[in-house]
């Protein structure tokens, strides 16, 4: 059964306990629309579900683990009984496996890097987006309307591709490549699926040096979240303007 068009909209986040994933939940929520706060760590869930609620938003929680596909079909169901619609999708959860810095240095080189490290960065930085499409995409069919939006990296830029850190490397460039095919999979369904790099951010994967807030990180995670019926699809953004792959 299709959903009601007039009812608030609802919008998932992935990795929203913290950082980029907790500032997007809170700024979406700020829009009047309904978050679906996950995170694989209930308890950090729960505890920023009662942030959020806090401030007087409209946010609930269910616990996922983006690389597990029973994990993510209990959330499709969650979805389905709790709101009956989902209208936004934020692929933010991610992981940086490679090591890199001190002594260590060499072990994040690709002669290095070991195949567990590439698989476990794959899993959570590209499976986990492709089968939150695969659960949610037919019901935002349904009611012909979507938005989409996986939180890559200047880092899986082809243009601006460099050394060191290859399994991160290569999972944002392949999430790149995830967008595009979702964006061509999904035309003529007002479904608009975009990559959008946050810049180097102070969270705990970016750490205190780096150069941007977690609100600036954000604002282009939005932006793409909200894009009106005749916005991009298919694109790389950063703050709104479009970066090469």
């Amino acid at each position: 059964m299709l959903s009601d068009k007039n009812a608030k909209p609802v919008a998932v986040v992935t990795g929203a306990n913290r950082g980029l994933g907790l500032e997007t939940a809170r700024q979406l929520a700020k829009r009047d629309i309904r978050v679906i706060v996950t995170s694989r760590n209930a308890n950090r869930g729960e505890a920023a579900l009662d942030r959020l609620l806090a401030e007087g938003l409209d946010v609930l929680f269910h616990p996922l683990d983006v690389v597990a596909e029973g994990s993510v079909a209990e959330l499709g169901a969650f979805i389905h009984s709790r709101c009956g619609r989902v209208d936004i999708l934020v692929n933010n959860a991610g992981v940086f496996l490679d090591s890199h810095g001190g002594d260590e240095v060499g072990s994040s080189s690709v002669f290095t890097t070991s195949l567990e490290t590439l698989t476990m960065t794959l899993k959570t930085n590209l499976y986990g987006p492709l089968l939150l499409a695969q659960e949610l995409v037919p019901l935002m069919k349904q009611q012909r309307y979507g938005r989409i939006v996986n939180v890559s990296s200047g880092m899986g830029q082809l243009s601006e591709m460099e050394g060191k850190s290859p399994a991160y490397r290569i999972s944002k460039t392949a999430l790149n490549a995830l967008t595009r095919i979702l964006a061509a999979e999904t035309q003529g369904h007002n479904i608009l699926v975009n990559s959008v790099c946050p810049g180097w951010v102070r969270t705990d994967m970016g750490g205190p040096q780096a150069e941007r807030t977690v609100e600036q990180g954000v604002a282009g995670i939005v932006w793409a979240a909200t894009l009106p019926d005749d916005g991009p699809t298919g694109g790389f953004f950063r703050d709104g303007a479009a970066i090469p792959w």
